[in-house]
């Protein structure tokens, strides 16, 4: 007999199963059909959910592609970074952690997702507010690691690991997924640094 915790267990497994399902069907459509000619409706019956369903795990058609753990999984390797490490450092060395990670399973989901954002204006219209919000969670993330508030610095700091990541991810689609994604965020870190 399974008690409590393990249905709630396998319950949390099968929505993530769900969830990782709507998106990869998602993905699949944006690319072979296009962002806006698929329909919510299309993306769940190929995910084998409801439209209801769809948007249980989703707000929007713009979230479906948008929505990810990546931001809370990089805040969290921020926090674990030495509180005496520079704090841009701090950011590339997590962003580079997190990296490593994602793209060794996810890598062509993470360019399909960059590749949908940077060229549909829709999802354009959007960058500004999700950079802001990854912007803030990564300036609460230097700042607890700091155990101090966010502060204009931190905030500043933040946003300009934010932009150099948006832009290397820009370059990476620009450039048809061929460059490394890890050698951008390097050289884009890198022209944050003051010079010598």
């Amino acid at each position: 007999m399974t008690n409590q915790a393990e249905r709630g267990g396998l319950r949390e497994q099968r929505k993530a199963r769900t969830r990782r399902a709507i998106q990869e069907h998602a993905l699949r459509l944006f690319l072979d059909q296009g962002y806006d000619a698929t329909t919510v409706e299309e993306i769940a019956a190929a995910a084998g959910v409801s439209h209801m369903t769809f948007f249980r795990y989703f707000p929007t058609k713009e979230a479906v592609v948008e929505d990810d753990d990546y931001d809370p999984f990089i805040a969290d390797l921020v926090r674990a970074r030495p509180a005496g490490e520079n704090p841009l450092e701090a950011l590339r060395a997590a962003l580079r952690t997190g990296l490593d990670a994602v793209l060794d399973t996810d890598r062509d989901a993470v360019y399909a997702r960059t590749r949908l954002i940077v060229t549909t204006p829709a999802l354009q219209a959007r960058q500004w507010h999700n950079t802001a919000t990854t912007g803030d969670l990564l300036a609460t993330a230097l700042a607890d690691r700091e155990r101090r508030p966010v502060d204009l610095r931190l905030r500043v700091i933040a946003a300009a690991a934010t932009a150099a990541l948006t832009t290397a991810l820009t370059a990476w689609v620009e450039g048809d997924g061929a460059d490394d994604l890890r050698s951008l965020i390097d050289q884009a870190f890198a022209a944050l640094d003051p010079e010598p």
